[in-house]
């Protein structure tokens, strides 16, 4: 637990003031839903909510719901606020449960919704809903199990639990070295095969999962969009090398949705077999009656939502989809293998260098070496073991 308790603040307990930069207004950390093509990310987040609130069934109000990793507590007081449930969060990240806990009790919802700085396996009690948001990859491969036996310890008889988490669409493979080393340290990027498996040991019963392919590759191109644009703030809050890491965590995980097999599974479990209706018909209905979005053509033509983000968190009127042209990655570049060379010379400060011809590939990833990576430039990168250094 205390190992735990490092890791998340290593990455979540940075200021406050980053995360306004460049997230949603309700600091959704974690992949958007483009339920619509034109959604901005802000709908987009409003959208997952809804999707993951169809999936846990709440079918009456004052269900005890146990939010695991529960963030800023966006969407904790989401499900007290539209469903009357009495939401308990649990998170190790000081800043999250200070910020959370004073949301909470501005909204008037602190009588049901509260947020619990502890970790998961320190939680007593019964719940009828348990729902995990982007914590599982930071559970680790060797606690697998023992995440799994706590639910199927704290879920209710006739309870329904929905884990969203990013995994790989292949077979199990190691953390990229440099985002364990100076982003996620700890985390674990599960194959779908290694989950199912542990699920299946602790007698839970697997009743629906969807992947989520793309929308996460979109949710971080808008993360990187507003980042570019909002350079000078990170770089005065931190610094250059700083600026140069962040860029290209969020590009590169970007690629790596793209082009290397991630993807974002939501897992359904329960403990009984008759725990949900025999067809998802419920959760398509819930779906219908609680997603209000509506797409300005500001929104459309990508420029209203930008606005708007700017004058929520700053005060800057910075049309964030104009982000500096040399700080961009080409996302609709016909060759992987030069974008990602392109990102590298940006990032590690070697403009003017030459980029590979776009025949160039290197052999693509296999079982002996999955850490490979079809640009030749990052191969070098990982042979050499540079990505492991200091980016200056």
């Amino acid at each position: 637990v205390s190992r735990a308790r490092v890791n998340v603040a290593h990455h979540y307990d940075l200021s406050s003031e980053l995360y306004d930069l460049f997230l949603d207004a309700d600091r959704q950390y974690s992949c958007a839903y483009f339920a619509e093509p034109s959604l901005g990310l802000d709908q987009a987040q409003q959208a997952k909510k809804v999707h993951l609130a169809a999936k846990l069934r709440l079918d009456r109000p004052g269900l005890r719901v146990l939010d695991i990793g529960s963030g800023w507590g966006g969407l904790g007081l989401y499900l007290a606020r539209e469903t009357s449930a009495d939401v308990t969060g649990v998170t190790l990240s000081v800043e999250q449960h200070r910020l959370s806990s004073e949301r909470a009790v501005a909204e008037g919802l602190a009588d049901r919704c509260r947020f619990v700085l502890q970790d998961y396996r320190e939680e007593r009690g019964r719940y009828d809903r348990i729902l995990s948001v982007g914590m599982f990859e930071h559970v680790g491969r060797h606690n697998y199990h023992e995440f799994f036996e706590r639910i199927n310890q704290l879920l209710a008889e006739d309870g329904v639990c929905v884990i969203h988490s990013i995994g790989r669409s292949d077979a199990p493979s190691p953390t990229d070295p440099f985002v364990r080393k100076y982003i996620f340290p700890g985390g674990d990027l599960p194959s779908l095969s290694e989950v199912v498996g542990a699920v299946a040991r602790v007698n839970l019963l697997v009743t629906d999962i969807e992947i989520l392919r793309l929308h996460y590759a979109e949710t971080l191109k808008a993360w990187y969009e507003r980042v570019c644009a909002q350079q000078k703030e990170i770089v005065s809050l931190y610094d250059e090398r700083f600026f140069r890491m962040w860029s290209l965590y969020l590009v590169g995980a970007e690629m790596g949705f793209r082009h290397q097999g991630l993807m974002v599974f939501q897992l359904q479990l329960v403990r009984r077999i008759d725990g949900v209706p025999i067809t998802r018909d419920y959760m398509v209905d819930w779906e219908r009656s609680h997603w209000r979005g509506t797409v300005s053509s500001a929104q459309r033509a990508g420029r209203g939502e930008a606005v708007s983000h700017a004058s929520a968190t700053r005060g800057r009127g910075v049309d964030r989809t104009k982000a500096p042209c040399r700080r961009q990655v080409t996302h609709l570049a016909a060759s992987h293998a030069v974008a990602a060379a392109d990102l590298v010379d940006r990032v590690w400060g070697s403009p003017g260098a030459v980029r590979p011809p776009p025949a160039r590939r290197a052999a693509p990833p296999s079982r002996n070496q999955p850490w490979r990576h079809r640009s030749p430039r990052l191969n070098e990168m990982f042979v050499r073991g540079d990505h492991c250094t200091d980016p200056d």
